[in-house]
């Protein structure tokens, strides 16, 4: 007879191995309502709402499939290539769970603890906009394809303005796939429109006009456009805004009105202009044709004459297209790579913003690689069977334009920052919660400390808990070990943890916990993010100083500052740290030559200069 105490063992250990199955209420739902139902809800473009559990699960192998061949979330940059702003990706971990969550059998959970689905209506983030540009009331025809429609709105500005922020309001959020909004000096948009019936024009690609100059890009999910600070997109005197708007195959007899608000600046600004700098005219394997039945690379270079900042990317090509990248060699230094797409896909084009604005330097070279695909494997191919393709704004055309935004290069430019985030913020500052972590973690919190991190956890209880690696990141995404704390092992207790990173050495410092087993096995946590002071000020007395005395110097806000005295030719004279001190006394040596020298203090990201005399 089989023994019933070896029987219990057996189960006991078949259900205690047994992995946890994802479920909606815990998991999924924060990731879905933070980067799907922004189309994927009953207003949206896309052709289902993923807004309650029944309608995830009716969908669950769609989301699967979509997730798992990255086709969902709509982004097409290599994510590490290149530094770019609000990239709307998933984590490998959230890929991971949806994976899990399907293939576990989808499960709800626990529904009484669900989020609340996010709402989705057309109001307004900029209240007073210094311009509104409206679509006249557009009724899609039925042409059996996609529609590429151009809207002439006249500007009632008399004189030139600097826009700041640009909104985009579709009138139909089902309907409208993309906009792009352009201004133009010249009569081809209108002689355009008033050659055609009805309310604007069609046109693929551009707008019809070699002066047309971009304005701004919008795509499902995108928020208001705002330009650095003291920068902005002069709207020309007299120019008129032509609105480019994407209609999918299937929009037909449904209506729009999209709408444009502009903010502009009150004072004159820094000049950012948006232009293809490299385009066909400086292509070095030229002309842009791709035979029938072909694959083709081409190749495009600009020499930089002056220092530029750029701040963004933006590839443009139609339906042949299927690569790009774009990167600069500059005379001195490494490559810097701005982006690389593997996957072109025309209807999601945009313009990608860095995290930060990139200083260029003058001579250095900009290269441009578009890979086309012009035979039946190529799905988006126009043609069946495949025709040679040239250079043209038609559909069956092609293209091969890199848009920058740029303009001349000052200092301290490559330190403003855009976006920090390698991820897409979450729904409610929602994370999904962890799956199969050895240790009931009851929070795990970081914050800033003068200019120390203060990170502080807790576990209810644990089991074969070894230990707790602190890991850093300055961009939330490339994570490294900083330190070790021992856990408890096994513990039925709450047991309360804390550390402090001295030196985060960054404004903005991404933290998370990987608890390692006993037996190896590891589980991270979510990452907590922490934001700390620049250095606003910082005095110095006394000044002059005599040589032999000391050099005093307080630093409000910062108390991990690394102070540097520096003589003309850009030598460090003297240097020492506040260790936490906010006051620090600088000893100037008797032989130090008498002069003028600066004061540099380091901390939190930033440096702030003083002049110091020395008698």
């Amino acid at each position: 007879m089989r023994s019933p105490i070896l029987l219990f063992c057996c189960i006991l250990i078949f259900i205690t191995g047994k992995s946890q199955t994802p479920t909606w209420s815990k998991q999924i739902s924060c990731i879905v309502y933070s980067h799907c139902t922004s189309c994927h809800n009953p207003n949206g473009l896309a052709p289902f709402s993923l807004q309650t559990y029944t309608q995830a699960f009716s969908n669950r192998y769609g989301i699967l499939n979509a997730v798992s061949s990255n086709k969902m979330p709509p982004y097409l940059p290599d994510v590490n290539y290149s530094h770019l702003a609000n990239a709307k990706v998933l984590s490998d971990a959230e890929k991971n769970l949806i994976s899990d969550w399907v293939n576990g059998g989808a499960p709800a959970g626990d529904t009484s603890t669900v989020l609340p689905p996010p709402v989705y209506n057309q109001t307004q983030v900029i209240t007073s906009p210094d311009l509104t540009a409206r679509i006249p009331d557009f009724t899609i025809p039925n042409i059996g394809a996609d529609l590429y429609q151009a809207f002439v709105i006249t500007n009632p500005t008399p004189i030139a303005k600097y826009i700041t922020q640009v909104e985009v309001l579709p009138g139909n959020r089902n309907i409208v796939h993309h906009v792009l909004v352009y201004q133009d000096t010249s009569y081809k948009p209108v002689a355009n429109d008033s050659a055609a019936s009805g309310p604007g024009y069609i046109s693929f690609g551009g707008i019809g006009s070699p002066t047309a100059k971009l304005v701004a890009t919008w795509v499902p999910g995108s928020n208001v456009y705002t330009l650095p600070p003291g920068m902005g997109i002069k709207l020309n005197a007299g120019a008129r805004l032509v609105v480019q708007i994407h209609y999918p195959n299937g929009a037909a007899g449904q209506m729009d009105s999209t709408r444009i608000n502009l903010k502009f600046s009150s004072t004159t600004l820094r000049d950012v202009t948006i232009a293809p700098v490299l385009n066909t005219n400086n292509m070095t394997n030229g002309p842009l044709f791709i035979a029938a039945d072909s694959v083709r690379t081409f190749y495009s270079r600009y020499v930089v004459p002056a220092n530029v900042t750029i701040i963004s990317v933006g590839p443009h090509a139609h339906l042949i297209c299927k690569k790009f990248e774009v990167y600069a060699k500059p005379l001195i230094g490494d490559t810097i790579k701005l982006i690389k797409i593997d996957d072109w896909d025309f209807h999601w084009q945009g313009s990608h913003n860095f995290q930060k604005p990139i200083k260029i330097p003058a001579g250095t070279v900009l290269h441009g690689m578009a890979y086309y695909d012009n035979t039946i494997n190529n799905p988006d191919n126009p043609n069946s069977p495949p025709q040679n393709v040239s250079q043209g704004e038609a559909t069956t055309d092609e293209m091969m334009l890199i848009y920058f935004a740029y303009l001349p290069y000052q200092a301290g430019d490559e330190n403003i920052i855009i976006d920090t985030s390698s991820h897409t913020s979450h729904y409610l500052n929602c994370e999904p919660e962890p799956i199969g972590f050895p240790i009931s973690l009851l929070y795990f919190n970081a914050k800033p400390l003068n200019n120390v991190a203060q990170l502080n956890w807790a576990t209810a209880q644990e089991k074969n808990s070894s230990h707790f690696d602190i890991e850093r990141s300055v961009d939330g995404q490339h994570f490294s070990k900083i330190d070790k704390v021992l856990a408890a092992n096994n513990s039925e207790k709450t047991k309360e943890y804390s550390y402090r990173d001295l030196y985060p050495d960054a404004t903005v410092v991404y933290y998370r916990l990987k608890q390692v087993d006993l037996d190896g096995r590891v589980t991270y946590t979510p990452v907590r993010k922490v934001n700390f002071a620049a250095i606003k000020d910082f005095t110095v007395f006394p000044n002059p100083v005599n040589r032999g005395e000391n050099l005093t110097i307080k630093v409000e806000n910062v108390a991990n500052a690394k102070l540097e005295l520096v003589n003309s030719l850009g030598q460090i004279i003297v240097s020492s740290f506040s260790n936490n001190n906010s006051i620090i006394n600088l000893p100037i040596n008797a032989k130090i030559p008498a002069g003028q020298y600066v004061l540099r203090v380091i901390g939190g990201n930033s440096i702030t200069t003083k002049k110091v005399l020395i008698k």
